[in-house]
């Protein structure tokens, strides 16, 4: 009898697992089979200072695919390995505790949370989180309440330079997205009397307008975009919270006023090419941007943590007053989470993409 505990105890639990199956290669695009999900073994001992979870969500965000080479080109990401678990934006719920910081049924999240359904981590690297701040829904941690909304708020504060009643314009590209959809919002709770969104879809479009208060929506993929943002913006643009760079980004920086202010969130149109982050803009809209003292500073959400606690208690407030609209694509099964980052980087999402692995 002993033996068979024996090899009990050593086999420990079993789990499932999401390990980086391949590299898209540098210039490559993502596809569902760069991910494999498998089976493996999880000690059963919790050691001192550590705590077992259970995963509830992960994240699947744009800046992963720069994980997904072998240098990530940024010094503050480090690349996934192959065969080796993912990683990134997870909440779950404490099964186990040997750190004096949380106890058994605590609702906990982490930037680093592998993609995994149970694992043991180190409690340092968890940060306890109040369901009723989000009305109980946890996802929203990962989202709005969470990095996502932290990097569109704080990015519009420390970039942006919105100033209430100063009659300012803002446009939004990759509006529909998980960070877009917050920060045109955000731009009207900050003072800008008009917000315009870019988007993907007639959808994507009609969302932002009826759902998230834009002002109004262009869908890049259909028309004119720079004749329709002139309409829509006759005074000029003076924020331009950027999340796709490219030819759409060119086009909105030709219609910026002098002493206008670009927000550079993220450069997904980019993503799958090999080149340095922030890309460099083309020689004609980089002589715009120094003519018209046009600002564009790379916008860092991790260099801003001193301000992460005051930000989400104000992120959480908006929501509870259902003044910040939140969206969410969810996708069900830790097995789907290599389809869900697919559809993410192609444009199927409305909002943040979600995994959820557990309820």
């Amino acid at each position: 009898m002993g033996v068979q505990c024996e090899i009990a105890a050593k086999a420990g639990m079993i789990i499932q697992r999401v390990v980086l199956n391949s590299r898209p290669g540098k210039n490559g695009v993502p596809v569902a089979e760069n991910f494999r999900l498998e089976q493996s073994t999880m000690p059963d001992t919790v050691q001192e200072g550590q705590v077992r979870v259970r995963t509830l969500y992960l994240s699947v965000d744009p800046y992963m695919r720069c994980r997904m080479n072998e240098d990530t080109g940024s010094d503050y990401l480090l690349p996934w390995q192959l065969s080796e678990v993912a990683d990134g934006g997870g909440i779950g719920v404490v099964e186990e505790s040997k750190h004096n910081n949380f106890a058994k049924g605590d609702i906990v999240t982490s930037f680093n949370w592998p993609w995994q359904t149970v694992a043991i981590l180190d409690g340092s690297l968890l940060q306890k989180v109040v369901p009723q701040l989000v009305n109980g829904r946890l996802s929203y941690f990962l989202g709005a309440a969470g990095l996502t909304g932290l990097t569109a708020l704080l990015g519009i504060r420390e970039k942006g330079h919105v100033t209430a009643g100063a009659n300012q314009t803002m446009v939004v590209s990759g509006a529909a997205g998980a960070c877009g959809s917050l920060a045109g919002q955000i731009g009207h709770l900050e003072g800008c009397s008009r917000v315009v969104g870019i988007a993907g879809t007639d959808e994507k479009c009609s969302i932002l307008v009826s759902e998230m208060g834009f002002d109004a929506a262009i869908n890049y993929k259909k028309g004119n975009v720079a004749q329709q943002l002139r309409e829509l913006c006759p005074g000029g643009v003076d924020v331009y919270f950027d999340n796709v760079g490219g030819d759409i980004s060119d086009t909105v920086i030709s219609q910026m006023n002098q002493n206008s202010h670009i927000i550079l969130c993220g450069q997904i149109s980019q993503y799958n090419k090999d080149v340095p982050y922030p890309p460099p803009l083309p020689p004609d809209t980089e002589k715009i941007q120094k003519e018209r003292n046009i600002t564009r500073e790379r916008f860092l959400v991790l260099n801003y943590m001193d301000k992460q606690e005051a930000t989400v208690l104000q992120l959480c407030q908006w929501i509870q007053e259902g003044k910040l609209k939140v969206r969410e694509t969810v996708v069900e099964g830790l097995a789907n989470i290599g389809a869900a980052f697919q559809s993410m980087m192609n444009g199927g999402n409305i909002g943040k993409q979600i995994v959820l692995v557990s309820k």
